[in-house]
């Protein structure tokens, strides 16, 4: 699975973890993230608001397009629908 370079902050109650245990919550944690930013997840949680054309763009592949250009518009927002 591919394994980026990111920090990840766990904050716990106690301190009863073993490093082992700690390396696999980590790992977990790790995994849901991999699923989660998937692009095709972040379409489907979102929509984009333009303001210029007073329009709610909830189209997957429009989206998809305007996330993977990378280069943000004025007044254009991606909304999250939950």
């Amino acid at each position: 699975m591919y394994n980026p370079n990111r920090d990840i902050l766990v904050l716990l109650k106690q301190d009863l973890l073993t490093a082992l245990a700690m390396e696999r919550e980590v790992n977990l944690l790790h995994d849901l993230l991999y699923h989660v930013e998937k692009l095709d997840n972040v379409v489907t949680a979102h929509e984009l608001i333009d303001l210029n054309k007073y329009k709610i763009i909830n189209t997957h592949n429009l989206i998809k397009t305007y996330l993977k250009i990378g280069k943000e518009k004025p007044f254009v927002f991606l909304n999250n629908k939950n």
